[in-house]
């Protein structure tokens, strides 16, 4: 169950960019370590970092 949780908080975070990604697809990212989310993001606007650099930045 806790895959669901973490797949449905990428898609929630992945909304956050649904009208400023195009032409790149809206994508929402969640790095889990032991349980725990330590980094999440989202594409914010094309030609900026993807959800995955932010995450990888949160998570340090």
């Amino acid at each position: 169950m806790q895959d669901e949780m973490y797949m449905a908080r990428a898609m929630k975070l992945a909304q956050r960019g649904r009208f400023t990604t195009h032409p790149n697809p809206n994508v929402g990212c969640v790095i889990v370590k032991d349980g725990e989310i330590v980094g999440e993001g989202f594409h914010y606007r094309a030609g900026e970092p993807h959800a995955e650099v932010h995450a990888l930045r949160m998570a340090g």
